[in-house]
């Protein structure tokens, strides 16, 4: 069995052995032949400014008049 290919297939070499799988994945020939491709979401996740509205919100709550429960 060829050394790089030991190293890629061991799933401990990248703990044991790192410079020899770094060596193994730079001269791999499936590896060169990955094309890489950039995905980018079309739209911008929704998130709600909200920073205000809850100090505000908060601030209520706590300057409530706290209500007894022995009614």
């Amino acid at each position: 069995m060829n050394t790089s290919f030991a190293a890629l297939t061991d799933p401990f070499a990248m703990l044991l052995k790192p410079e020899q799988v770094m060596r193994a994945i730079e001269h791999s020939d499936r590896l060169a032949r990955l094309h890489g491709r950039i995905h980018r979401p079309l739209d911008k996740p929704l998130i709600p400014r909200v920073g205000d509205k809850v100090q505000d919100f908060d601030r209520l709550i706590d300057e409530a008049p706290e209500e007894s429960d022995a009614e």
